[in-house]
This record gives C-alpha cells, structure tokens and sequence, in this order.
C-alpha cells in the first residue's frame, strides 16, 4: 500500500515488437523510447504492479490477465522470425487481477478471468522499454469489442481505486491507427488534426467537457480516418475514467513518425517526480 496517488497514462505503444528490434525501422521509436525512459524517471519507485489495458486484447466483456506467469503472444505479422521467439518475463499478479475484477463487479460491470492469456505485443511494447528488468508485476485488462467509450470511462471510473494503492493504470493503444495510410503515406493531415483535437480535449477542456467530447470523438476532425477502428483509442477512455477531474499533460509528442504523421501519450495527474517533458511539442 503506498498513500500516494498514482497518475494514469494513455501510451502510444508503437508497432510490433519494436523495443527487440536493431536497424531502420526501430529508429521510427527512439522519440518513444526515450518518453517511456522518461516515464520510469517520473515514476520512481511509486509504482507495486502494471494494469495494463490493451488496445490489443478484446473480449465480448471484460477479461482480466490471472496467470502467475504469463506467456507471449505474438500477434503480429510480416517480421524477421526471430521476433516469434522473444521473451518479456515479468510476473502476473493473481491477488491483483481478482482484486481488478472485484473493483468492476462493485462497480455493475461483468467481468472474469483468464488465467492463460499471455502478453501481446500492446503490453510489452511499453513495458519492455520502461521495466526492462521484466521485474514488475503485469496485469492485463481486455477492452469490450463493443468499442463503447460511455462503458470504458465508466470501467476506469471504477477501478481509480487502484491509483491509491500502487497500482499504475496505463491504457495501451495508439493516438492515430490506420493502417492502410501507414502503407501509402496518406495519414499526415488526418493524424495532425486528430492529435490537436485530442490535445484540445484532453489538455484544455474541463472534466465535464472532456469526457463528453470523449464519448462523442467520431465527431472530431478525420476521425474515422485517424481511426477506422477504434480500437487503439478505446485504452484511452479507461485511463481517463479512472483520472476522474485530474489534468491531462503530454509525455510524447511527434510530428514525424514513421515519415509524417503525429502521435502522443498523454499523463492525467501529477507524476510522483515531475521532469521536462522532451517530446517536440512546442
């Protein structure tokens, strides 16, 4: 137990399993890297256990991760085969993960847990790069294929508990996810304006605000062609439901990923030691 209040954290998680890469395109994440770098150093010590929200697991409900230790899932396609061979080795938490799911039923949400389910690269392409040690306990929490934001803020909003107890809540996803325009290079106007609005919302409006233009995001400038699949935005509800009034901040900002598009990671409430932000957010 710790009495100090933890914040919660949308990452951008990058792609694939970058953090086991060497080459070109690993330097696509050296600005993420370095963000998650500087989100260990924010951190300290604070941190006991990951709940990990993962744009990456989705369930018809809500599944919580339960193994002891969990194994790797490698769900990704297209890489050199000795990327389907990588190991994170960090510890489950089966006290953590029916702590979670009792914190979701208090709160009139169904939940259950898998004790098989294994990490995915949404998880460990955070968590390698900022424990590297593979020493802090993981769990993992599905998000609903529903895709329903009132839901997801309403899950954070009854897991913020956990803010008080040493558990450090990040929602695991991607501020801008298209796919196709990754390929053909078509995502740098759609990825600027979703990003500004999402720094508009999630920096500059108040709680109230914020959340309704949170359930209301299809409303945003290209959002459909920033995400024609929600699912990599989802994490982000949780992490604001369970921030409740606290403000949001950047702990990531780019403008030239992957060639041209912009992405970010976003902080609510205050880190336990505050540092400069180096993103390129001006």
């Amino acid at each position: 137990m710790t009495s100090l209040r933890l914040p919660t954290y949308f990452v951008s998680h990058g792609g694939g399993p970058w953090p086991y890469m060497s080459g070109e395109f690993r330097r696509n994440f050296d600005k993420l890297e370095q963000s998650l770098i500087e989100m260990r150093a924010e951190l300290g010590d604070a941190p006991k256990a990951i709940l990990m929200v993962s744009a990456h697991w989705e369930e018809q409900g809500f599944a919580v991760s339960s193994g002891e230790r969990p194994g790797m899932l490698y769900d990704f396609y297209g890489f050199p085969e000795y990327l389907y061979h990588v190991k994170y080795g960090a510890p489950g938490s089966p006290e953590l993960a029916r702590h979670v799911r009792e914190l979701l039923k208090a709160g009139g949400i169904d939940a259950w847990l898998d004790p098989a389910r294994g990490f995915d690269h949404g998880t460990y392409g955070i968590m390698q790069p900022l424990y590297p040690e593979e020493d802090m306990p993981v769990v993992q929490l599905s998000i609903h294929a529903s895709y329903d934001p009132a839901v997801h803020l309403k899950v954070g909003r009854a897991l913020a508990p956990l803010r008080d107890e040493g558990v450090l809540i990040i929602g695991g996803g991607l501020s801008y996810h298209n796919l196709r325009a990754f390929q053909d290079g078509s995502g740098r106007e759609p990825s600027r304006q979703f990003d500004a609005w999402l720094q508009q919302t999630l920096l500059r409006s108040p709680p109230e605000e914020r959340a309704e233009r949170l359930l209301n995001w299809e409303r945003a400038p290209l959002a459909r062609a920033a995400h024609p699949r929600e699912d990599h935005l989802i994490p982000l509800m949780v992490a604001v439901g369970a921030a409740g009034s606290e403000p949001g901040a950047v702990t990531y900002h780019q403008t030239d990923f992957a060639g041209g598009l912009t992405a970010s990671s976003f902080r609510f409430g205050a880190a336990p030691r505050p540092i400069l932000s180096k993103g390129d957010l001006q």
